[in-house]
């Protein structure tokens, strides 16, 4: 499974709710149909306002995002259950957000579906990265490093959760253990 991520970041600040995630207009895509989750990719983060988000995590016409890597502040994924807002980033081609701290539910189904790392960091970046910034985080070390000033910073250890989104999700993961038939 592959451990570090490097790509520029896209910047969020605190309390991005799954509505900016993925508008409800979108919900009626089914991601288990491969053209819908594919599309699905194309809306992630289109809820955000274009006033404070000029730079857009998809571009116009385009169904995967520059940024592999989310950086956000305080409670990430708050508001409704949708477990499409995870879904969303991962069909964008994000695998890992980086946050000061995450709604549970966010949190609950990045692991479930197995689209996202939800790596919780120690500090606060939102305020000091700007979009596009190259990063790499590291999972196994647990690190973030910043490619231009060569800054590290922490994130807490995903510990039991990193096998299950390694795996692809909850049911990937009860397989693959054999908690449930293959």
């Amino acid at each position: 499974m592959q451990s570090v991520f490097t790509g520029p970041v896209y910047v969020v600040g605190d309390n991005i709710d799954t509505d900016q995630i993925i508008p409800a207009q979108y919900l009626n895509l089914v991601p288990t149909i491969p053209d819908e989750y594919e599309k699905l990719g194309g809306y992630a983060l289109s809820g955000l306002p274009e006033s404070l988000y000029s730079t857009r995590f998809i571009r116009d016409d385009k169904l995967d995002s520059d940024y592999s890597i989310v950086l956000a502040g305080k409670n990430f994924g708050c508001g409704s259950s949708r477990e499409h807002a995870p879904i969303a980033l991962g069909s964008a081609g994000c695998r890992v957000v980086l946050a000061e701290s995450f709604a549970r539910i966010f949190f609950r189904n990045s692991v479930a579906t197995g689209e996202l790392y939800p790596c919780e960091l120690t500090e606060r970046l939102c305020d000091i990265l700007k979009t596009g910034e190259i990063v790499t985080a590291d999972l196994d070390a647990g690190t973030v490093t910043v490619k231009a000033t060569g800054k590290v910073c922490h994130f807490k250890p995903l510990g039991d959760v990193r096998p299950v989104v390694d795996a692809g999700g909850l049911f990937n993961y009860a397989r693959k253990t054999g908690m449930i038939p293959k």
